[in-house]
């Protein structure tokens, strides 16, 4: 079996993606989350990259057009830029922050750096209400809004056509171009932090697009799985599942569409948490009723990390050894009684960890590189199956919700590809991840027993390369430290950390320190992603 490497989904659109907004990417940080609050409202939202040609984005029959923000200015050199003639195409557009400046830049407005950057909150003064002159877009919403800004950069002359339908203090925040179905404004209506923002969303999509709310669950599920059987037609094809909500999610899906002609495969890399690869295969064969095998290669994934200390080494590393095994196991079942080229292979793959793992949306920039990803070798002896690349988490959890999958997958917390191996920083060997597995164990049981395990995103430990000095049985030590991770989020896009109480803390802390040997110091990590990213590496 051999063949290039195919990262793209499948290619067929279903109908639910069709009629609904194209989001065009100049690199902001808040892409991710307009398509999100899109899709919120069960209208289908694709990210492309401003460069996309006018034919990719006419492949979506779009009702609308969404600009993104951005972190550069219209008049650099090399700032971002999309087709001018999206302008022209008679579709509704709707441009935030620099989407807002680069139509007014395109249009002939002009557009200059502003004495003092508006970061934040801030109010917006409505120019034009409701009533037959008024704004489709500030339709239903009071004349004063406290709204999100962060731009560095002001309109201060309008394009011919243009009127003002919002300001700042300092500046003009909203404008549009009814005739040709144009509208911008400077803040951030995506950002919860602006003040009825979902509703200014909204009537662009069904008041100035007309766009139809059809984008659901169980559409995704029956026109996913009609794209599947036509894709994979009579060949046989393998999944890479771990017990998440992902790869379970995905390994349900390919299973209507393929049946026993899907065999799951599931590898213990060593990194699994504690007693998880004999509990998920008990699961996952007597629970849900699949075809799994389970693999023990725990010896050479070890072996390959060996004096490895760099983040991204680990993650290629683990990648290309996750196929190497992939594709062993499949020439022995095309060996086998089960006959017939394996052509696939199916990941749970989900939209953060492309956004994260390669820059494929505009000029954004790679944060990290996923196992099943980036960390991808360039020849595959397969063709991959992504069914949820483009989806968010809350998004594949409704969807397994649909599926009828137990809720004790659903609610499981996110476990990374490469397992403990990004938890463990510094060389991975088999004390640490004995002691990582103890105390992360011991962070999820304090969790589960206080409560907390279901209302937030994710708790685990990390195992720091940072030893300190402490006091144990009135002797001096020098012991591992361990730290704390618990947060709260909608999609791992962003992240808040979570105020556990006080006493929920001390007693993680007391138990790790007792009953985990060689740690002697626990901390808690209190940062927010972003910055920080929820995994350490």
């Amino acid at each position: 079996m051999t063949g290039e490497p195919k990262m793209q989904k499948v290619k067929e659109k279903p109908k639910s993606e069709l009629g609904g907004v194209v989001v065009l990417d100049f690199g902001g940080q808040y892409t991710q989350l307009i398509a999100r609050r899109i899709r919120e409202q069960q209208v289908f939202s694709a990210i492309l990259p401003c460069t996309a040609s006018l034919e990719e984005i006419k492949q979506y029959e779009p009702a609308g057009i969404v600009l993104s923000g951005g972190p550069s200015s219209v008049y650099d050199a090399d700032a971002p830029k999309c087709d001018p003639k999206v302008l022209a195409l008679g579709i509704p557009v709707l441009g935030i922050c620099y989407g807002m400046q680069w139509i007014t830049h395109t249009l002939g407005g002009k557009v200059e750096r502003a004495e003092r950057r508006e970061y934040g909150r801030a109010h917006l003064k409505v120019a034009c209400g409701s009533g037959s002159e008024g704004s489709h877009l500030f339709m239903g919403v009071p004349e004063s809004l406290r709204i999100w800004n962060s731009h560095g950069d002001h309109v201060l002359a309008l394009p011919a056509g243009f009127r003002a339908t919002g300001h700042t203090e300092n500046a003009i925040a909203a404008v549009e171009d009814p005739k040709r179905q144009i509208y911008a404004v400077q803040f951030h209506v995506e950002v919860n932090h602006t003040e009825r923002g979902t509703e200014l969303l909204r009537n662009f999509l069904f008041r100035v697009c007309k766009a139809e709310p059809k984008w659901s669950g169980a559409a995704f599920i029956e026109e996913t799985t009609e794209a599947l059987r036509a894709k994979v037609g009579h060949k046989r094809a393998i999944c890479g599942l771990s017990g998440g909500v992902d790869s379970t999610v995905a390994a349900v899906l390919v299973h209507r569409a393929m049946g026993n002609r899907l065999t799951n495969i599931f590898v213990n890399t060593g990194m699994l948490r504690k007693n998880e690869f004999e509990q998920t295969l008990e699961m996952l064969r007597d629970r849900l009723k699949l075809h799994v095998i389970g693999v023990d290669a725990s010896d050479r994934f070890l072996a390959q990390l060996k004096g490895v200390i760099d983040p991204e080494e680990k993650r290629r590393r683990i990648g290309r050894e996750f196929i190497a095994v992939f594709a062993e196991e499949a020439q022995k079942l095309q060996g086998g009684e089960a006959r017939g080229e394996i052509g696939y292979l199916v990941q749970g793959t989900l939209y953060p960890d492309v956004i994260e793992s390669v820059s494929v949306k505009g000029p954004s920039a790679t944060i990290k590189t996923h196992h099943n990803v980036g960390g991808l070798p360039e020849k595959m002896p397969f063709e991959l199956i992504e069914p949820l690349r483009d989806l968010f988490k809350d998004e594949v959890r409704r969807i397994g919700r649909d599926l009828e999958l137990p809720d004790e997958i659903l609610v499981k917390h996110p476990f990374p590809g490469p397992g403990l191996a990004v938890r463990l920083l510094g060389e991975i060997t088999r004390e640490h991840l004995v002691t990582l597995q103890e105390a992360d164990a011991i962070v999820v049981e304090e969790i589960r027993w206080a409560g907390f395990y279901e209302k937030v995103w994710q708790a685990f430990a990390v195992l720091l390369p940072v030893r300190s000095v402490g006091v144990m049985g009135d002797g001096r030590t020098y012991g591992l430290t361990v730290a704390v991770r618990v947060v709260e989020s909608h999609d791992a896009m962003t992240a808040d950390w979570v105020k556990l109480p006080s006493e929920v803390l001390e007693r993680i802390s007391t138990r790790i320190v007792n009953e985990v040997p060689g740690v002697t110091r626990v901390v808690y990590d209190i940062s927010s992603k972003p910055p920080s990213t929820i995994e350490w590496e």
